[in-house]
């Protein structure tokens, strides 16, 4: 009998920004084995039509299947708002998704006013519209489209004059409209947040989703007995269709198994 718990999570994004998820998933889960699949190819995902990223996120999940993995984590607000369902209807195998922690900025705002940082295809996705609709409506929601922020952090330019010239030109509106919660609706935003955070100082508190994702897949792993019970560190692949180094960089740990391959997908 194969023992599907020692097969490999499988986490994929429209590049390399899901390496957000993948190093909280590491932290809580060290003994599982991890696939990562960056698209980066084709990001930004946001820009394109609904058909298109279903397209791409069934690629990506056949690719993932076909290296066994037990699990998949859509570690991309665009890809789960917008192709999530179709995924878990075609395939038999669980699927952690990930949105704007909207809810958990909804319970927390002082101000009634918050603001959400993301992607024009997350903004504009019947799930995140949803998911604005179940908070208090009486909570001011100012929604930001990142325009521009995925590419150059995909260029490596995540510490660039353009970069802080567009994040002034995002987050200054924010603090003038009484913000107290920004939401980091994009798994590449989370490499922003010393820059944003010497924006806003102690005014507003930054939200992400990467701890709760984490807890999910531990929790949606022990409910199908999916834990991997070893108890040495996981292995870690990672492929990716353009150049690596930008990959290489923000994964990079010495104490880590790991190896990146470029590859065409």
């Amino acid at each position: 009998m194969v023992k599907h718990n020692k097969f490999p999570i499988g986490i994929f994004d429209s590049g390399v920004g899901g390496t957000s998820i993948w190093k909280e998933i590491k932290v809580l889960l060290p003994q599982e084995n991890t696939i990562y699949l960056s698209d980066s190819k084709n990001a930004p995902y946001g820009d394109k039509s609904k058909q298109q990223i279903i397209d791409l996120s069934i690629k990506n999940t056949e690719f993932l299947i076909k290296q066994n993995c037990k699990i998949i984590i859509v570690a991309c607000n665009t890809a789960t708002t917008n192709a999530v369902k179709v995924l878990r209807e075609k395939y038999d195998i669980p699927f952690i998704g990930i949105e704007p922690a909207i809810k958990t900025a909804a319970l927390q705002t002082k101000t009634n006013t918050i603001g959400i940082l993301a992607t024009k295809g997350t903004l504009n996705s019947e799930l995140f519209e949803k998911t604005s609709h179940s908070i208090n409506q009486k909570i001011i929601r100012k929604e930001i489209i990142g325009t521009g922020l995925v590419e150059l952090i995909e260029d490596g330019k995540l510490h660039s004059k353009e970069m802080t010239g567009l994040l002034s030109a995002y987050i200054n509106p924010l603090i003038e409209e009484n913000v107290d919660c920004l939401v980091l609706g994009c798994t590449h935003y989370p490499y922003l947040i010393p820059q944003i955070r010497k924006l806003v100082g102690n005014k507003i508190q930054i939200i992400d989703s990467g701890q709760a994702v984490a807890r999910q897949t531990k929790n949606i792993l022990e409910k199908h007995l999916l834990i991997n019970t070893n108890k040495e560190k996981g292995v870690h692949q990672f492929f990716i269709n353009k150049e690596k180094n930008v990959l290489e960089i923000l994964i990079s740990d010495k104490n880590d198994t790991t190896t990146v391959s470029k590859r065409d997908f």
